[in-house]
């Protein structure tokens, strides 16, 4: 089954609600900033259809670099999303992929994290593809990991927001946390559990 990247919402606290149009439909990422000035990185712009901060913006073409080195350049929009939710652009490991690895967190160099978040994203689509299983849980499998996608592949092959509070709730073993961001409180009050964000790749609510 062809991988596609369908409507999704991606979710991290501390920032804002940016939009974007996928390769199919658009992909809607939720973040808790709710203001943003034109004289500061968090200005939003929009390119190729994906909003994002300025500070984001300027890794551009590194990751249209490693995207096209990974044959996943269709998807830039997708990982330039993905640095918004997990740095907003303003760490050194933009992509937060030194785990990836199996190294501490922020442990790479921001050329390095691109390289590594892409290779990494790259292989979570060809897991998928290989297991026939949808584009959305290549997305959530960068939160959860790629246990994520046998998870979903045994369960029906299709991304859903119940599958992935499961698996964090098996895998935390149903400890919850306080989540305030705004589509957490909608959902369910403002609590995630224990493990990863269950809201990373959620397509509804």
């Amino acid at each position: 089954m062809k991988v596609m990247k369908l409507k999704v919402m991606l979710i991290a606290g501390g920032l804002g609600f940016l939009a974007f149009l996928g390769l199919l439909a658009f992909v809607a990422i939720f973040i808790s900033n709710e203001e943003h000035s034109s004289d500061s990185g968090d200005f939003i712009h929009d390119i190729d259809d994906v909003s994002v901060s300025k500070d984001v913006l300027k890794h551009q073409p590194m990751v249209e670099k490693y995207a096209q080195e990974y044959g996943i350049s269709e998807y830039v929009s997708t990982l330039l999303a993905i640095i918004q939710v997990e740095s907003g652009g303003k760490l050194k490991d933009v992509m937060q992929s030194s785990e990836s690895l199996g190294l501490p967190p922020n442990t790479l160099d921001t050329e390095a994290s691109i390289q590594q978040g892409t290779k990494y994203f790259s292989d979570l689509l060809h897991s998928a593809e290989r297991s026939d299983v949808d584009g959305n849980t290549a997305i959530q499998a960068y939160n959860y990991g790629g246990a994520f996608i046998d998870y979903v592949a045994k369960r029906g092959s299709q991304y859903n927001f119940e599958l992935a509070e499961n698996f964090a709730k098996e895998r935390s073993g149903g400890s919850k946390v306080t989540y305030s961001n705004p589509i957490a409180v909608k959902k369910n009050g403002g609590w995630r559990y224990r493990y990863g964000n269950m809201f990373y790749g959620a397509t509804r609510f």
